[in-house]
């Protein structure tokens, strides 16, 4: 038996998880770690390097010292991390500015700047948006794709763009820092558009980089998700407490592996994902896009196959805006009388556990109340990042449960929307993997199988089916495990969620609403946000 460490990189928080490999492959235990998520007044979002760092070498020491397996065990570590961020480095792998998350959307300006000439089709001159849909088969349509990010550098921080080594992505960081090697895994690669896709290319083209003004040299060498990058180096060996002869896989970022971890390794198997943001995705073996809903079959963690995948900005996030603003100024008596281990992940479990047996006692629909999940703008099925969340038909009778249950409902309306849309071109599965946070309340999956009218299933571990992913991907590169495919033979179903037809007629009048509350309110979103 050995061991191997899968580190899952998340919006603000690091959750380090042991996996122990014989006949099986066991989740032993896991180890969180929190940083920082800074908001900027002119729509930045921004994180530390060091704190990732930092969380990293704590979890990972305090992971260790609970089970008592020897660094020497830990034959390899891989990782699963938010994408589409923009770290920028120098020749020493440092990071010469704060990095900026997939969430940043201060771009705007850069934006219409460089996004073309003449005839616009969301929002992308027609050249660019051929000339990306024909070598990519998708195109940085979104203010906050990480092109607008690095060119919003180019153009207001000069100083730091000049000493740009390579541009990486967030575990392409951590994986530089950990073995001094700079790469950028496929379908990290895909995600900055610049990534050749066409049979036999699959490789930076640097005609397209000329056309958006990105110089080739900052990009890194590109690898599979189960290639080996190296071993650890001997200061990061010391600093994460591991063996310098722990190797380092390429790993794989949430919107790939998360699938995998959820079971979902064969084509045409869909999972939903609600964490900080929330996704629909679908494995296909074929690339295609919708340009008008956002929405593109972007490179996965096996050669040919590809993830037909609807975004949203927040999904869980919304559930903890809830806690922090709605919740605790009345349950914050309710925690301190419980007896709760003194952590920031079993403090918001518990509380999340609370808040979902409280809404289930709300009827569905919320006493007809809606919630806009739209708290830092939308990108599918629509791009606005003036799009703002809001409660919709309040009464004077609407109480405070059901307010907490529209936003559980919204979050589970903006799924479907995403998962419709996907619909019209890659068929997704009639029953349907939940993962993340979201999933671990049985409340949310029922509410998610009511407006779906899908069947919805929860694997064991939910929460951490990102960790799996990495694991898998290690495993494979280590020969344990002889393809991806056969990955989802070591996910287990732990639950099933059928949809209650006594609640369909109110979602479906709700849903109709939600859909239109957009469309009235774009141009009042902009009045006030733009």
């Amino acid at each position: 038996m050995y061991y191997v460490i899968a580190y899952d990189i998340g919006t603000t928080a690091v959750k380090t998880c042991l996996f122990a490999v014989d006949e099986q492959v066991r989740l032993v235990d896991g180890a969180y770690g929190s940083y920082h998520l800074y908001i900027l007044e002119n729509g930045g979002a921004e994180q530390d390097a060091d704190e990732w760092w930092d969380a990293m070498c704590h979890t990972t020491q305090e992971l260790l010292l609970k089970t008592g397996v020897a660094k020497e065990e830990i034959r390899a570590v891989s990782f699963c991390s938010q994408m589409q961020g923009l770290v920028l480095v120098d020749r020493n792998g440092k990071a010469l500015r704060r990095p900026m998350s997939y969430m940043d959307n201060r771009a705007e300006a850069v934006f219409d700047k460089y996004a073309g000439r003449g005839l616009r089709i969301s929002g992308l001159g027609v050249y660019k948006l051929l000339k990306s849909l024909l070598i990519t088969t998708a195109a940085p349509t979104s203010v906050k794709d990480p092109v607008w990010k690095y060119l919003w550098v180019k153009e207001n921080e000069p100083e730091i763009y000049a000493k740009i080594h390579k541009w990486l992505d967030v575990k392409e960081y951590l994986i530089a820092r950990a073995t001094g090697e700079f790469v950028m895994t496929a379908d990290s690669a895909y995600a900055t558009f610049f990534y050749d896709t066409r049979k036999g290319k699959n490789r930076w083209n640097d005609s397209l980089c000329k056309t958006y003004g990105v110089d080739p040299a900052h990009l890194p060498k590109i690898i599979g998700c189960s290639d080996p990058v190296g071993n650890l180096t001997e200061k990061a060996a010391g600093e994460l407490g591991l063996s310098s002869e722990t190797v380092v896989f390429g790993g794989g970022g949430d919107a790939t592996l998360i699938g995998i971890g959820a079971g979902c390794t064969k084509v045409g198997m869909t999972h939903i994902y609600s964490g900080t943001s929330g996704w629909v995705s679908t494995l296909t073996d074929h690339q295609t896009v919708d340009i008008v809903s956002m929405i593109a079959a972007v490179v996965g963690a096996s050669e040919g196959l590809f993830n037909y995948f609807a975004e949203m900005e927040t999904a869980g996030k919304c559930f903890e805006w809830v806690k922090e603003h709605l919740a605790l100024d009345e349950i914050g008596i309710y925690l301190k009388k419980q007896t709760v281990e003194e952590s920031e992940e079993s403090l918001y479990l518990s509380l999340y556990d609370y808040l979902s047996d409280t809404v289930k006692d709300a009827k569905a629909g919320s006493g007809g109340v809606i919630f806009t999940p739209w708290l830092h703008g939308n990108r599918c099925p629509f791009e606005d990042p003036d799009a703002a969340g809001m409660f919709f038909n309040i009464k004077l009778e609407t109480g405070k449960t059901q307010m907490i249950r529209a936003v559980l409902e919204g979050i589970c309306f903006h799924l479907r929307w995403m998962l419709e849309c996907s619909d019209k071109k890659v068929k997704a599965s009639d029953t349907i993997r939940f993962a993340g946070g979201g999933a671990l309340s049985p409340v949310t999956c029922q509410i998610l199988a009511d407006i779906t009218g899908r069947c919805i299933e929860t694997v064991e571990h939910a929460q951490d089916v990102g960790a799996f992913g990495a694991a898998m991907i290690a495993l494979v590169g280590l020969g344990e495990i002889p393809s991806l495919d056969q990955a989802g033979d070591y996910i287990r179903v732990k639950d099933t969620y059928r949809p209650n037809p006594d609640h369909r007629e109110v979602y479906e009048r709700n849903y109709a609403v939600f859909k239109k509350l957009h469309g009235s309110n774009q141009k009042l979103f902009k009045m006030l946000n733009d």
